[in-house]
């Protein structure tokens, strides 16, 4: 609190490299906590575990651990009730789980499909169920998504090691696959969406993976580099094009047809994030223009969205 009684309405950490991944614990007993990942061009790679001190309004790490290559993506297990061992997940060549406690984090568990190889498919992102935290799903650069299933020892305080196994492999697209997400539709664990290379969204469904559903095609066929799903409505998802200054809106009962198109930057689009209150809000970053009325345009988005995460504890757009 200030001298004044009013909490900071801007909180600010200063990683000691280029941040690249980055996500908010959902924990109960964890509040205000983030975990970063590096980007340093090297094997080399560190991830952060930073929290709030709330009676000094100071951001600070908690831990920080190695990682090898850069974090594609990092995510806090999903676990909104505290009932599962405290985990956090990392890709890049492979898809990492790691168990965090107060004095350290360990890893549990590394997943690999492809043990007959010494080489691997680095891993472009995943997504964590939110309703079956048992289950995650991996996109790959050898065009294919990976379905996997983990046993997490789900009684609280349990010290038995976290395991998985893959539940099911698929090629999802004609070029790499960049992003992965399960949607919330058809309660919630058995459908999915992709993105890739060769520019389509893609929707699958695990009880009929025989087949799936192109919902769009870029008309120039350019790369989609994300997607998201509206967290109130599963019928939209957004995407956005490689190098592309504009956010398309999908709707998967109209497939191939946008339902809107957000063109308001004016630089190329690096994140996504609908609002965890609202399915009318949707939170876009852009590359900031070295041009001052460009930059503090970027500058907006970037302060709501942060970085296209948007926090489920503080969801009321100001």
């Amino acid at each position: 609190m200030s001298l004044h009684g009013k909490r900071k309405e801007i909180y600010k950490y200063e990683a000691p490299w280029t941040v690249y991944a980055m996500n908010w614990s959902v924990r109960p007993d964890k509040r205000f906590r983030l975990a970063l990942g590096s980007f340093v061009e090297e094997y080399n790679n560190k991830v952060q575990l930073v929290g709030l001190e709330e009676e000094s309004s100071e951001f600070v790490c908690r831990n920080t651990f190695d990682h090898p290559y850069p974090t594609t993506k990092i995510m806090w297990i999903p676990d909104t009730k505290g009932v599962y061992p405290d985990l956090l997940a990392t890709s890049g060549d492979y898809l990492r789980i790691w168990r965090v406690s107060d004095t350290e984090t360990r890893l549990e568990c590394l997943l690999n499909n492809n043990k007959n190889s010494d080489f691997c498919a680095p891993l472009t992102s995943f997504d964590w169920n939110e309703v079956d935290p048992n289950l995650l799903g991996t996109s790959s650069i050898d065009t294919t998504c990976t379905i996997w299933g983990l046993e997490t020892g789900q009684v609280l305080g349990r010290v038995n090691l976290v395991s998985g196994h893959v539940k099911t492999q698929l090629i999802a697209h004609d070029k790499e696959v960049y992003d992965i997400a399960f949607s919330r539709a058809g309660g919630g664990r058995d459908m999915f969406a992709s993105v890739g290379a060769d520019g389509s969204v893609r929707m699958f469904d695990l009880r009929h993976l025989e087949h799936s559903t192109i919902i769009y095609e870029d008309p120039q066929h350019h790369p989609l580099l994300r997607l998201c799903w509206n967290k109130q409505d599963p019928n939209y998802l957004a995407t956005m094009a490689m190098d592309g200054m504009e956010v398309v809106i999908l709707d998967v009962r109209v497939p191939c047809t946008p339902v809107a198109r957000l063109n308001n930057h004016r630089a190329c689009v690096n994140g996504i994030a609908w609002a965890p209150h609202s399915s009318c809000h949707i939170c876009t970053a852009g590359k900031v223009l070295p041009n001052l009325r460009e930059g503090l345009h970027a500058a907006h988005y970037l302060c709501h969205a942060s970085l296209g995460l948007w926090s489920s504890k503080h969801s009321s757009p100001h």
